[in-house]
């Protein structure tokens, strides 16, 4: 099945951690950890070349997009599809605005995922408790019908 990797926006000059972090997201696990640091280095290389040959500056702000295949437990990238959208420092402005709320976003959506796993393990708890419960009232109720 033809999967697809898209970096959203990002400084040229933090294209390889946004990459490897969107690979990790699109993933989830269903490869080996040491594979996804593979492959991943693998497609910064390709999109270092490519972005040499676009003159693209550290400055400018592109999106990264590619399709791959997992086949075996490894990550099979479609080189041909390698798409790499550039911003030119020119439009910065605009684009920084783009950048920062997008990184604004992704740093609310952590903190929310993290809240939401306290309040999952919160509840785990009170049904653990709520079972201790229960389990006493059971054996109480049952010494009572003896």
């Amino acid at each position: 099945m033809v999967e697809k990797l898209f970096t959203g926006f990002v400084r040229a000059a933090g294209y390889a951690k946004k990459v490897r972090k969107a690979l990790f997201a699109a993933i989830k696990g269903r490869v080996e950890a040491q594979e996804v640091i593979r492959a991943s280095a693998e497609l910064n290389q390709k999109i270092f070349e490519k972005m040499q040959e676009l003159n693209v500056e550290k400055s400018d702000v592109v999106t990264i997009e590619i399709e791959f295949e997992i086949k075996g437990g490894k990550i099979e990238w479609k080189h041909d599809s390698l798409k790499i959208e550039v911003f030119k420092k020119e439009e910065e402005e605009k684009l920084s605005r783009a950048v920062e709320e997008a990184e604004k976003i992704e740093g609310e959506l952590e903190t929310a995922i993290e809240e939401l796993h306290r309040a999952l393990q919160d509840v785990e708890d009170a049904l653990a408790k709520l079972k201790d419960v229960a389990t006493r009232i059971k054996n109480e109720f049952g010494k009572h019908e003896e």
